[in-house]
């Protein structure tokens, strides 16, 4: 907290707060790469700090898919040296600037001149990951050496960059430009903890000493979440639900007791959304353009996704929408279990868009075929057509049987398209259950991860849309009257900093 100072007359005047200095080290981040939401949050939350004043610079790998030209990127410093384990390794430095926040990539071709973040087309992690992106965090924290940056906190974000805690502490307690810095991690996903074999931890340059098993080994193994919640001086997760979920024996995926051990320290900050990308009334990729006052956009929206997708040109028919990986932690497998029967059973349409799970992706793209007019399915990623999804649809789904924060599920009250979804983490956090007394909500939850309840509640949610449309009505209203902008999170990590740095103080 700021310290009141006194006045001549006495009285205590309460000063205001320093602005920060971040440093935040991230594996993606959008628009330059991006697999999930970790992206996501590492785009939009730097560009409020520096609105509120903080001076905030982002540093990621250049992947060999990033354009260029396109962002206008240009070399800052080359050579720059980087102390591993092992020795010193050499890698370049180039920046861009967008919307007002410095971004710095680190080129290595030796390690990020590949098609894939993480793995290769068939799913498989790349061997060398655990080098990868160690290299990534000792490197960001040179360049901050190197440029002069005297950060007052480092931002780790996930296992890939967690081991900026361990540095901070083990190599540069002291550091003339590191000293100072105080340490966050932000966990997005706790099932991706970095599990690696010992052999690359000497590389890692943590010594021996810290391989035990309140710190990085794991059953044999290095595990760099592990360690992070160890050093890092504040740890959050993206929902307080799933901070508290994480803490137990079943949503912990073996490290609750290691955040249980850090108490309040650890805590959920809902993400924000950026409703400068995400909003009907200003989208420059939807069909027509729509708010809360004038829904007649909508109608033009859900017209265009049924011809785009091949499906019945009826705008008196439901339309539900799925935007997602196509994985198991994503409940996609359920849905496909309930999709056919709800198609057969109710008067109902399907748009699907994703990818991952090869079985279910040859499920969802063989659906048109079977069910013509009903069912429409894109298998992979595109961007416009996401936002036509939000827009152009009365319902999505999300049956995730884990979800630490979700993001479609508030663009999808933003547009007006009401949420279906598993009550769990950030969607029991930012989706309010439909009464169907009072006609109160803004969608529709259920609890259990089964086929049955994904099948019922979305067989609730069309019932509703044709036996009380005036309910339906009223929760789209609701819906998109709902603030979920990162201005209000960002003043919660704004805390989490300055509760960071009086531990490192404390401590």
């Amino acid at each position: 907290m700021p310290r009141p100072k006194r006045t001549r007359a006495g009285k205590a005047v309460q000063q205001a707060a320093p602005p920060l200095k971040v440093a935040m080290i991230a594996s993606e981040c959008v628009p330059f790469a991006k697999t999930g939401g970790l992206a996501d949050v590492v785009g939009a939350l730097p560009k409020v700090l520096r609105a509120m004043g903080h001076d905030v610079i982002v540093i990621m790998p250049l992947y060999g898919m990033i354009n260029r030209e396109r962002f206008d990127l240009r070399l800052f410093l080359a050579p720059m040296g980087v102390w591993m384990g092992d020795g010193q390794e050499w890698c370049a430095v180039h920046t861009t600037t967008v919307d007002g926040v410095p971004v710095f990539f680190i080129e290595s071709d030796k390690y990020f001149a590949r098609p894939g973040l993480y793995h290769d087309a068939d799913y498989n992690d790349y061997q060398d990951n655990p080098r990868r992106f160690g290299f990534l965090t000792r490197a960001g924290l040179q360049l901050c050496i190197d440029m002069g940056f005297r950060p007052d906190i480092v931002h780790a974000h996930d296992w890939q960059t967690a081991l900026a805690a361990a540095y901070l502490k083990i190599w540069h307690w002291d550091h003339p430009v590191l000293g100072g810095a105080a340490s966050v991690l932000t966990i997005h996903n706790i099932a991706y903890q970095g599990v690696y074999d010992a052999s690359n931890y000497p590389y890692l340059g943590l010594q021996w000493g810290n391989f035990t098993s309140d710190k990085f080994e794991d059953h044999g193994r290095i595990n760099f979440l592990k360690g992070g919640i160890q050093y890092a001086d504040m740890i959050n997760t993206v929902s307080p639900t799933y901070a508290n979920e994480t803490r137990t024996p079943e949503g912990g995926y073996g490290l609750a007791m290691y955040l249980n051990d850090r108490g309040s320290a650890y805590r959920g900050i809902l993400n924000g959304v950026d409703y400068q990308q995400w909003n009907p009334e200003t989208d420059s990729l939807i069909p027509a353009r729509y708010s809360a006052r004038d829904m007649s956009g909508k109608a033009i929206c859900k017209r265009e996704l049924q011809l785009r997708l091949g499906l019945d040109l009826d705008p008196n028919v439901p339309v539900v929408g799925v935007v997602s990986r196509l994985v198991h932690q994503k409940g996609l497998d359920l849905l496909a279990g309930a999709i056919e029967g709800l198609v057969q059973q109710a008067l109902v349409q399907f748009v699907i868009l994703g990818s991952g799970d090869k079985g279910l992706e040859g499920f969802y793209g063989r659906l048109p075929g079977r069910y013509p007019g009903r069912i429409g399915s894109f298998i992979g990623y595109n961007d416009e057509l996401a936002h036509w999804i939000e827009a152009g649809s009365d319902f999505f789904v999300m049956p995730s049987r884990y979800e630490p924060c979700g993001l479609n599920q508030i663009y999808s009250l933003r547009y007006g398209t009401l949420p279906i979804v598993r009550a769990t983490g950030g969607l029991e956090d930012t989706v309010q259950q439909y009464d169907e007394q009072s006609g109160t909500g803004t969608g529709f939850k259920f609890y259990e991860s089964s086929v049955h309840a994904v099948y019922y509640t979305t067989g609730w949610a069309i019932s509703t849309y044709f036996d009380r449309p005036h309910h339906m009505q009223q929760m789209i209203h609701t819906a998109m009257a709902q603030d979920y902008s990162w201005e209000r999170s960002a003043q919660e990590y704004v805390l989490l900093y300055r509760e960071a740095l009086a531990r490192k103080r404390g401590s």
